[in-house]
């Protein structure tokens, strides 16, 4: 699924090391799963939360066999509006995948003109992508809550992509002092945790990093792009 912040392109070189050594039945759980780009590519226990509701619903929904219809640009503003007159999977749906980079509610994408003179359907697109995705996470367990407000299985490996710091990406008031605690609470107490950022505080040591370009336009038709260093981060005891 196409979302902001998206660690797909990145799973496949962070995850061997997140998974190296677990254990039989060991809980792989995500505290910010979004696009669940990662979680679908590993077996076994898994545990996907999110603070968004809309779309945790989106995904049990589809998990039990809802197939999204195509959203105009009015449907799209007036769901943006009025939420309510609309289930959850209705909004969870059109708020990312009706929008450009998969930005909640970022500018309406339906079918556009190419280049080319070819007409592109991105929420075809969407449809097509999301559904073969859904076979990858039909055992996943799907909650909404807080990430420091639901229960999460002793010894676990938890994975974190939170809103990154100093970023424009996100409109939020997320804590960052306090995740950090966070995630020395939850490492001190057995759990194997990984932090996807750009930096981490100096207690916290790196395991792997990479530059990457990514394009940070809204509209998907310019913006150009900006590089940065990606980087995953387990805490460090002294």
């Amino acid at each position: 699924m196409k979302y902001m912040g998206s660690k797909a392109r990145f799973a496949k070189e962070i995850l061997p090391i997140m998974l190296e050594g677990r254990k039989p039945n060991q809980w792989y759980v995500e505290p910010f799963c979004g696009g669940c780009n990662a979680i679908d590519k590993v077996d076994g226990n898994r545990l996907a939360n999110d603070i968004n509701h809309y779309l945790i619903d989106m995904w049990v929904e589809l998990l039990q066999g809802w197939v999204p219809n195509e959203v105009d640009k009015d449907t799209y503003l007036d769901i943006k509006s009025n939420n309510d007159k609309y289930h959850n999977c209705e909004v969870g749906w059109a708020g990312f995948n009706c929008s450009y980079s998969g930005k909640y509610f970022g500018g309406f994408a339906g079918k556009t003109k190419t280049k080319i003179d070819t007409v592109r359907d991105y929420q075809a697109e969407a449809v097509r992508n999301v559904l073969r995705q859904v076979e990858k996470l039909k055992d996943v367990i799907f909650i909404s809550a807080e990430y420091w407000n639901f229960a999460i299985p002793f010894e676990s490996i938890i994975y974190c992509d939170p809103p990154y710091q100093d970023t424009t990406k996100y409109n939020n008031d997320f804590d960052h002092d306090m995740f950090w605690s966070w995630v020395r609470n939850k490492s001190k107490l057995g759990n194997r945790v990984f932090v996807s950022e750009y930096n981490a505080p100096k207690d916290f040591e790196c395991v792997w990093e990479k530059e990457t370009k990514s394009s940070l336009s809204a509209n998907g038709k310019c913006g150009g792009s900006k590089s940065s260093v990606e980087r995953l981060f387990k805490y460090h005891a002294e």
